[in-house]
């Protein structure tokens, strides 16, 4: 019989400016790594004044993770070191494996309203110093799955036979966009040895088959064991991301935008930035 994954917790994340003055809220980060393994790090940003995140994130390096930037709505330029460049659209999702380095900007344009959410990977400690590389997934790539009351948009991994835009080389998680109407009531089965959390972009649920709790918007929800996840939409209805993979259960030294397994690996990536010898 299928075990229920019940809610183990909740987290609500902070407001925060990154970048050169862009304001997000920071839902998972350094404080959850243990817990949320191997997902680093989700920053949400839900805003239609430009002027939040216009200022965007001006030239920074990134190594050891791979982050994944998910758009529901809105405009981000980005380019790099590498000499790739373009934009993220309505739709759209950027994959990129920082690898063993790579130093890019992501610049947000003006847009009616900015959504959506980043989220940073962890690499095993046998890649994190892969070849960097991009996934460039196109709005129209990404498969969407109607049912009774829902719609899943398949990012990555697969739901229920059908097989993501994405497929992930490293850590290969699952991650849908998930939309339910209002009383609707949507299940997955899910792998009993993965992490599994939910973020919800709006809307509210009940999960884990208690009826008595409301778990309101802009909130992540992290499961404990099982092999089941259900989730009832409140009276207006949910929209949410679900994250699902394996954790690596490795140790992690992390320092800003560069995340590594030991204090001496994060020590030489930075003096590798110093003395110009960052990008392989």
């Amino acid at each position: 019989m299928a075990s229920l994954r019940t809610v183990r917790k909740t987290v609500k994340g902070k407001k925060a400016v990154d970048g050169a003055g862009v304001h997000l809220v920071r839902v998972v980060g350094h404080s959850d790594t243990a817990d949320f393994d191997p997902f680093l790090m989700l920053d949400a940003f839900d805003s239609e004044n430009p002027d939040d995140y216009t200022a965007g994130f001006p030239w920074h390096p990134h190594r050891g993770i791979e982050t994944i930037t998910y758009l529901i709505s809105g405009d981000i330029e980005h380019m790099d070191s590498l000499g790739n460049k373009g934009s993220i659209l309505d739709g759209d999702c950027q994959w990129m494996t920082a690898g063993s380095g790579i130093i890019h900007q992501e610049m947000p344009k003006a847009s009616r309203r900015m959504l959506g959410a980043q989220l940073w990977l962890n690499l095993p400690a046998e890649h994190k110093m892969t070849a960097p590389a991009y996934g460039d997934i196109k709005r129209e790539q990404i498969p969407v799955i109607a049912e009774e009351k829902c719609r899943v948009h398949v990012i990555a991994g697969s739901y229920k036979g059908t097989r993501g835009a994405f497929q992930g080389r490293f850590i290969k998680p699952d991650y849908l966009d998930v939309e339910i109407d209002a009383g609707g009531v949507w299940s997955l089965d899910t792998d009993s040895e993965a992490t599994v959390f939910l973020y919800i972009i709006q809307g509210s649920a009940y999960l884990g088959g208690d009826d008595s709790t409301l778990y309101p918007e802009k909130e992540a929800v992290l499961f404990g064991q099982g092999d089941r996840l259900m989730v009832k939409a409140g009276g207006e209805g949910i929209r949410f991301l679900l994250l699902q993979a394996r954790p690596l259960r490795e140790p992690i030294a992390w320092g800003g935008p560069i995340v590594m397994n030991t204090r001496e690996e994060l020590d030489l990536a930075f003096r590798e930035l110093d003395s110009n010898t960052f990008i392989k």
